[in-house]
């Protein structure tokens, strides 16, 4: 940043006014690497949720960057998706400031439309690189002129080195713990899933990521599977203290589970898990391919997750300048 930096920066903060625990998942990697970053500046918050309002607003026109951290907050069609709430009206008030960091386009989409390349043409700096979380993403934003942009993965991923993997168990545990994702239901599939994880551990928890993803195992089975509670906090005292394995469908829920230390398989359901394994190996299996879990579960598992360091340093490093 130059001499002339307001020493702010504004992060749009994913986890608030979200029902989904795996944005906070996401966002505690996203802290971790601005306060690293940026631990000379003043860091303020806007939710990317909900309207950011005219204070919001004032924060970002006042910082050297607004950040978004995270999350699959792109899409093709902005004015009808809007998990980013931004409208005209933001937009004509925010600076061309905005910096992405490791954030995703929602699933696999057709043509960019005006309205969504008009938004972010208007808002995205050209002054800096953007950290995207996949090539496809990476992609879709060359397809409208955006072309400062490198593939860095999601910052949940960042720690998930070769010396850190290479400390999680190869063998299955005794216990496990699963996820099931409730707005992309497969009913026969993923009672397949529960059933074969009923039948090879001796111990069987569940983690409701989602708000309605508890009622929805309760259609699939009456059987006897604990209940990990639905925060963050009580997933994370799990998995640090008990010899598990995780298998389910919710990403970052996997993704959690390796940053403790736990085999892992995540069963992959739409364009960020498959765009991950792609692109840097991350242990997915799709959910059509539901009858090789069985055989994966009993087998030796040997992660080999490319991680692209030299583009994340390449992300951290352009702000020392």
């Amino acid at each position: 940043m130059s001499q002339l930096s307001k020493n702010q920066v504004t992060l749009f903060d994913t986890s608030i006014a979200t029902n989904n625990v795996g944005d906070e998942i996401i966002m505690d990697a996203v802290n971790r690497e601005i306060y690293n970053v940026f631990a000379a500046n003043r860091i303020c918050r806007v939710a990317s949720h909900d309207k950011i309002g005219i204070s919001g607003l004032s924060l970002i026109r006042h910082s050297d960057f607004g950040i978004v951290g995270g999350s699959n907050i792109l899409s093709s069609k902005m004015n009808k998706y809007k998990q980013w709430k931004l409208d005209l009206f933001d937009v004509f008030f925010i600076p061309k400031n905005v910096l992405l960091l490791g954030v995703g386009w929602r699933q696999y989409q057709q043509q960019t439309n005006l309205y969504t390349k008009t938004i972010l043409q208007r808002i995205l700096t050209t002054e800096a690189l953007h950290s995207v979380r996949d090539k496809y993403t990476q992609q879709k934003l060359a397809d409208i002129g955006i072309h400062n942009v490198i593939n860095t993965g999601c910052p949940t991923m960042w720690t998930l080195t070769k010396t850190h993997c290479d400390t999680i168990p190869k063998t299955k545990s005794d216990k496990v713990v699963f996820t099931l994702t409730d707005y992309d239901c497969d009913e026969k599939a993923d009672k397949q899933l529960v059933d074969i994880l009923l039948r090879n551990y001796k111990e069987v928890y569940f983690w409701p990521q989602g708000r309605l993803d508890a009622s929805y195992l309760q259609r699939l089975t009456d059987a006897k599977i604990h209940i990990v509670n639905p925060n963050l906090k009580s997933y994370d005292f799990f998995l640090e203290n008990n010899d598990c394995d995780y298998i389910g469908t919710r990403l970052h829920g996997g993704i959690r589970a390796l940053q403790k230390g736990r085999r892992t398989v995540i069963i992959g359901i739409d364009n960020r898990a498959i765009e991950k394994q792609k692109d840097f190996n991350l242990p997915v299996v799709l959910r059509s391919e539901i009858d090789t879990i069985e055989n994966i579960i009993n087998s030796d598992l040997t992660l080999d997750i490319a991680i692209p360091l030299e583009d994340i340093n390449r992300w951290k490093n352009q702000f020392s300048k």
